[in-house]
């Protein structure tokens, strides 16, 4: 578990490098021109949803470790060829690599995480997954604005070396793990195929709950950050650019903070209860960044405020960490880990898909609508989580009440709820 929490740090701390700066990279630097900046930023979506109906059969068939390091090996190559590429068609190429085997890395971790952890220390290996990554990111981004220089090449082509470098040896680091079998839970119905069979999944209706659930969660939320929410706190809250990076900031200092202490908090609450309490944090949230933009305070009132709207996005962030991924891994049946958080994963690429599609522009011109929209999206969360508590059962909501019942070998007790999440 540790080395796969390493590996967590190491991927997050590459993307961080580059991810910030991506589209300078490809429209000034590389001189591509803003469309095809526009075309990369889409080509990674669409290389995710691509590749993670495949993912999860591949990690149900071969398990996790193989199709991670494959994945990474695939990674490395698509950011090393993006920093030498010099034509419209070589980025994208080398985009679409590189997207690809990011979104294989995110279900391929998470079943580990499962495979190693039972129930009783399940959402405290996600929440440390959670910290580790925003702390990477964090550190990454900023240590990579300082080695970035927008008149010469070879700084970009350096920053894009590293990300390789982090992914080869997360790759060399996770080689090394010898992984158990997957510990079981008490309280799901067994007969679950190894197959990966989506038609199954899509017969578990908890599970399909959940998803519909994840695609609000992502879409009023993370959807929101760098495309929606920032354009509205630019135009509407005369938010500045450098305001805009402090807000940012203080949602991933706000999850670094936070996150163990919330996750004390939320070991002993029904997961169902956790997630529509986010559901109502984050419509604080939108209410505030309507007060923002909307209200007639002084410009400095204004921009504290939206800075709150980002830190009570990061409170909510913190609190679904320790609830949503265990809870997967819990929903899924013996051996359908890898299809299952696979499935999740495709709603989180959906979501931010359309996410920065729909909030974009609401957020750029019509700032009351847009506010509205989303403060009614998030107590729809609220709304659809306390709904999913109704088809959940006990163990599942209330995942202590089977920590005495875990099967360290993966036996399926009478009463079962299953092992693996991703």
């Amino acid at each position: 578990m540790r080395r796969i929490h390493v590996g967590n740090a190491l991927s997050a701390f590459g993307l961080g490098f580059t991810v910030p700066y991506l589209y300078v990279y490809v429209a000034q630097v590389r001189g591509l021109g803003a469309m095809t900046a526009g075309l990369v930023l889409a080509v990674f979506a669409v290389a995710a949803l691509v590749v993670l109906p495949f993912a999860g059969r591949a990690i149900v068939r071969r398990g996790p470790l193989p199709v991670l390091i494959a994945a990474l090996v695939v990674a490395a190559l698509g950011a090393l060829s993006l920093g030498l590429a010099g034509s419209a068609v070589a980025v994208l190429l080398s985009a679409a690599a590189l997207g690809a085997g990011q979104a294989v890395m995110q279900p391929a971790l998470a079943t580990m995480i499962v495979d190693c952890s039972g129930a009783e220390t399940r959402s405290r290996a996600f929440a440390t997954q959670f910290f580790l990554q925003n702390l990477g990111l964090g550190v990454g981004g900023l240590i990579g604005g300082h080695l970035v220089d927008t008149s010469r090449v070879s700084s970009f082509t350096l920053l894009f070396a590293i990300e390789a470098a982090m992914f080869l040896l997360l790759a060399a680091v996770m080689s090394t793990v010898r992984m158990p079998r997957a510990p079981r839970v008490d309280g799901v119905p067994a007969g679950a195929s190894a197959k990966g069979s989506w038609k199954q999944l899509l017969g578990n209706r908890a599970m399909v709950q959940l998803c519909v659930l994840g695609f609000v969660l992502f879409f009023a939320c993370y959807g929101q950050f760098e495309s929606g929410l920032s354009a509205y706190g630019v135009e509407a809250a005369g938010v500045s650019t450098s305001a805009l990076g402090t807000a940012l900031a203080a949602n991933t200092l706000m999850i670094v903070v936070a996150q163990f202490a919330v996750l004390k908090f939320v070991e002993r609450r029904r997961r169902s209860r956790v997630i529509a309490a986010v559901g109502l944090i984050w419509a604080v949230a939108w209410v505030a960044a309507g007060y923002a933009g909307l209200g007639h305070g002084s410009q400095e009132m204004a921009t504290a405020v939206f800075i709150s709207t980002y830190a009570l996005f990061g409170l909510g962030e913190a609190m679904l960490s320790p609830t949503v991924a265990p809870l997967v891994a819990d929903l899924a049946p013996h051996g359908m880990a890898g299809q299952y958080n696979s499935a999740f994963a495709l709603v989180k690429q959906l979501a931010l898909a359309v996410g920065p599609a729909v909030g974009g522009p609401m957020g750029a011109a019509l700032h009351g609508p847009y506010v509205v929209t989303f403060l009614l999206f998030s107590l729809g969360i609220t709304y659809l989580a306390l709904r999913l508590g109704r088809e959940l059962s006990a163990v599942q909501d209330r995942p202590w009440l089977g920590k005495s019942r875990v099967v360290a070998q993966g036996a399926v007790s009478a009463v079962g709820q299953s092992e693996a999440r991703a």
